[in-house]
């Protein structure tokens, strides 16, 4: 199944794209995809409900906004330097375990709305990832049961603003959590259609010019190791995000860097899950 979210930014209803695709509203039976309906087995009652042909579901316009296909998570559970050549471009050796760090939830976003510059920016970054969600809580995980607790699988764009995350003291945090730096979508493929996560092409495109071009196989730690590493550290809860890394390609590893200006058009997809489509400007207010 996809599932998508439509609607006016914070006031998004739960809906399905069917394989014809049609968008179809499911507000009716499903409150909203978070972590209530993850928990209690929201998969397998949606799944029924397709199966049944989506009675009381309405056809939604196409013209009208899909936000992120899941409510705002908990956490944002993001990985660094997880692709060997994205590690090689940096400089900054080889992570001999996975890098973890957090983005803010209010960097929450949906596929196509804009990025915005935040106040003072001069390096703005793109990172193309495979996003997993997870469908059931997770707390020391074996490696081998991790897949088990997948929901599914959406493209990811981690945005950065690398003044803020590399030349200020502190955490990561600060570069990685501005209002709209977190767009999911435009819809979640859930995992029973995803046979192997390590093997989907994922690409980033600036302004029409292929930016990133490489597959999930390149991962350093793959989408189960990952998902066993981060449980030891903390507890997943259904419906957090864990975002899996970015290939070679960003625009801090050019030479001369080329990082991201008001009106570029960036392009990300993930094979089998779409592609965000999304334009860069000022931040409002600024």
């Amino acid at each position: 199944m996809k599932l998508i979210r439509f609607g006016d930014e914070g006031r998004e209803e739960p809906g399905i794209l069917m394989p014809d695709g049609r968008r179809v509203d499911a507000s009716g039976e499903f409150n909203d995809y978070d972590e209530g309906f993850f928990a209690s087995g929201g998969l397998e009652a949606l799944s029924e409900w397709v199966s049944d042909g989506c009675p009381g579901g309405v056809q939604v316009n196409p013209l009208v906004r899909l936000g992120p296909p899941v409510n705002r998570p908990s956490k944002i559970v993001c990985v660094g330097k997880n692709y060997l050549e994205h590690a090689k471009e940096l400089n900054e050796g080889i992570p001999t375990e996975p890098l973890l760090f957090m983005k803010a939830t209010s960097a929450w976003s949906g596929p196509s709305d804009d990025v915005l510059i935040p106040r003072g920016s001069t390096k703005l970054d793109y990172e193309v990832e495979l996003a997993v969600v997870i469908g059931r809580t997770a707390s020391y995980v074996d490696e081998r049961e991790a897949l088990d607790h997948v929901a599914g699988y959406a493209t990811f764009c981690d945005y950065s603003e690398r003044a803020f995350q590399k030349e200020m003291g502190g955490q990561w945090m600060k570069g990685k959590s501005a209002d709209s730096f977190a767009p999911l979508g435009p819809w979640l493929v859930t995992a029973d259609e995803i046979v192997d996560p390590q093997r989907l092409r994922l690409w980033c495109k600036v302004n029409g010019e292929m930016r990133q071009n490489s597959w999930t196989g390149d991962m350093i730690s793959s989408v189960s190791q990952l998902i066993a590493y981060i449980s030891r550290f903390m507890t997943l809860l259904p419906g957090d995000v864990v975002s899996t890394g970015t290939p070679g390609g960003v625009a801090m590893g050019m030479s001369p860097p080329r990082y991201l200006e008001a009106g570029d058009y960036v392009e990300c997809g993930v094979e089998g899950l779409g592609e965000l489509t999304q334009r860069v400007v000022a931040s409002r207010g600024a």
